[in-house]
C-alpha cells in the first residue's frame, strides 16, 4: 500500500531516559460498556470535552478485549461500506498486558474543535486504503479522509493546540484507524501508535516505543509497527506481541503485509542492502530475496501475496518476484536516469503495475499472465505482440545478447505526466483502466489508459483537497 510523508518530526524526550532497551513497547487498550456501532463512517462531531476513559486491570480477561475489538473489523477483505451495524454491545473495559516494559501512560482524549475553513493547511502524510476506494491524509492540525470515485470528502478531524499527524492509517471503511504524531506540534508523540475509534472521536488505545515509528500497517486480525530497524507484529484482538523483525536501516518505514484471510504475508527489507525478506505466516516460512545491488527503496505486494515488485534507490528498474521462491518473474524499465521511486501498485487482476518518482511521470506496465510458470529466463522476453497493450520493448532487442541488456527493456505502456519533483503515489481505480494519483500538494488525478493502444493517459478529473477553489 502506497504512502507517503513529508515532515520533519521534532526531538522527543525519551519517556523512559533509564530503560535499557531501544523497541520495548507498553500496550494500553481501553473500551466503555454499553457502546455499539452505529456508523463505519461517523459524522463530524464538534463536541469539544469527551467523558474521561476507564481503566481496569488485565485481570478482566483477554476474551473480552478481543470480543469487543472483533465487533470493529470488517467480516472480509471486502466490507460492505452501507453495513454499519454491530450485534452485540461492548463488554466492560478492560487493559491489554503490557509488553516487556514499563512504558505505560493513561491515553488522554484530544481537543476537538469546530473547524476552522481559514486555517492554514500543512499536508504531513497522505496514503490510501487497503482496496484503494478510500485515502487518509494527516495535516498539521488533524486529518481527513477521502473517497476516491466518486471524489468527496467523507469526514474530517480537526485538533486544538498544535494537533499535527503524520501517519493515518485506515482499516477498508471501518471507523478504526491508526495514528502517530507529525509535524512541528505533533498531537501525540512520535514514538507511539494510536488507536483512534473515529465513532467516539478518541482514541481507544496505544502502543509505545522507544524510537520513533516510521510506519504503520493494519490487516483486520494483525497491527504492524515499522521502527528504523525493527518490525513488531502484534494480535488485533489482545493487542500481544506476536513477533519481532531485525531490519536494514529502514527510515521510509517500508513493509507491506496481504489481506487474504486465508495467508497472512508480510515483506520488508531484509538484514543487507538490496535484500527484501517475506514471511509467510501460515506456512512457517522465511525467504530472503537479494532483489537489487543498491538499497531498497520501495516496493509493493499483491493483495494475495505472491507476488512483489521493487525497486532500488537507482530507480531505474523494476522486479517483480514470486514471493514463495524468490524467482525473478519480470523486469521492467523506468527510464534511463536515476530516479527516486515514491510508489508501486498491482491492478486487483495483477495485469497492470503503475510506479510514481520524482521524474514527474507516472508509468502502466503491462505483467506478463502465467508468472508462476515463467523462470528467470523468460522474464526477459518480450510479451505476444497479438495480446491487447503488450509491453513497449526496443526496436534493437533483436541484438540483445550483443548491445547492454538496456536494448531489451521492457517499457511502460502509458504514462501520465505531472510535476516534475514533486511527490506523488499511485494505485488503479475501482473503474476498469483507471489510475489515482495523490500528490503531496493536494492534488488528486484520476486518469484513464487504452489498454489496446496505450500511450498518453487521458485525465478524466483533478482536485486539490488543500485548496479546493483550485479544483478543477
Amino acid at each position: 500500500m502506497a504512502t507517503v510523508s513529508s515532515f520533519s518530526s521534532p526531538s522527543w524526550p525519551n519517556p523512559n531516559a533509564n530503560s535499557n532497551s531501544d523497541h520495548h513497547s507498553s500496550t494500553t487498550a481501553t473500551a466503555d460498556a454499553g457502546d455499539d456501532l452505529a456508523s463505519l463512517l461517523a459524522p463530524i462531531k464538534l463536541t469539544s470535552a469527551q467523558p474521561p476513559q476507564t481503566q481496569h486491570t488485565h485481570e478482566d480477561g483477554d476474551d473480552n478485549v478481543r470480543d469487543w475489538l472483533n465487533q470493529f473489523l470488517p467480516d472480509t477483505e471486502h466490507p460492505d461500506p452501507d453495513r454499519h451495524d454491530a450485534t452485540d454491545p461492548a463488554p466492560a473495559p478492560v487493559t491489554a498486558p503490557v509488553y516487556d516494559g514499563n512504558l505505560n501512560s493513561n491515553v488522554s482524549n484530544p481537543n476537538m474543535n469546530t473547524p476552522d475553513l481559514n486555517r492554514s493547511i500543512s499536508l504531513l502524510h497522505v496514503s490510501f486504503n487497503q482496496d484503494h476506494g478510500c485515502f487518509a491524509c494527516g495535516i498539521n492540525h488533524g486529518f481527513r479522509i477521502y473517497n476516491c470515485d466518486p471524489f468527496r470528502e467523507i469526514f474530517r478531524r480537526d485538533f486544538e493546540n498544535g494537533g499535527g499527524i503524520g501517519t493515518v492509517e485506515m482499516l477498508f471503511r471501518c471507523n478504526i484507524l491508526a495514528l502517530v504524531g507529525g509535524g512541528s506540534e505533533p498531537q501525540y508523540p512520535p514514538n507511539k501508535v494510536m488507536i483512534w475509534d473515529d465513532h467516539k472521536s478518541r482514541c481507544i488505545g496505544e502502543l509505545s516505543f522507544r524510537s520513533e515509528v516510521r510506519g504503520v500497517r493494519l490487516r483486520r486480525d494483525r497491527i504492524v509497527v515499522v521502527l528504523e530497524q525493527k518490525i513488531l507484529v502484534y494480535n488485533f484482538a489482545d493487542l500481544k506481541l506476536l513477533h519481532q523483525i531485525e531490519t536494514f536501516a529502514n527510515p521510509k518505514g517500508l513493509c507491506e503485509v496481504s489481506q487474504g484471510s486465508s495467508n497472512f504475508v508480510l515483506v520488508c527489507p531484509g538484514l543487507q542492502k538490496g535484500q527484501v525478506r517475506v514471511e509467510h505466516y501460515g506456512l512457517k516460512k522465511t525467504k530472503f530475496i537479494l532483489a537489487h545491488d543498491s538499497r531498497i527503496a520501495c516496493f509493493t505486494l499483491a493483495q494475495d501475496g505472491h507476488i512483489i515488485a521493487t525497486a532500488s534507490s537507482k530507480g531505474t528498474l523494476i522486479r517483480i518476484f514470486d514471493t514463495h521462491d524468490g524467482t525473478l518473474l519480470q523486469e521492467v524499465r523506468r527510464g534511463a536516469d536515476r530516479a527516486e521511486i515514491y510508489s508501486l501498485a498491482f491492478s486487483s487482476n495483477i495485469q497492470w503495475l503503475a510506479v510514481s518518482s520524482d521524474k514527474g511521470t507516472v508509468h502502466v506496465f503491462n505483467l506478463k499472465p502465467g508468472h508462476g510458470s515463467q523462470g528467470v529466463d523468460k522474464a526477459t522476453e518480450s510479451s505476444n505482440h497479438n495480446s491487447p497493450a503488450h509491453t513497449s520493448s526496443s526496436s534493437l532487442s533483436f541484438i540483445k545478447g550483443v548491445l547492454p541488456k538496456y536494448f531489451s527493456s521492457e517499457w511502460s505502456v502509458a504514462q501520465f505526466r505531472l510535476v516534475e519533483g514533486s511527490q506523488y503515489i499511485v494505485a488503479f481505480g475501482h473503474q476498469k483502466n483507471t489510475v489515482v494519483i495523490l500528490g503531496m500538494d493536494g492534488s488528486f488525478y484520476r486518469c484513464q489508459f487504452d489498454p489496446t493502444t496505450g500511450g498518453e493517459m487521458t485525465q478524466l478529473e483533478y482536485r486539490n483537497f488543500v485548496k479546493p477553489e483550485d479544483s478543477l
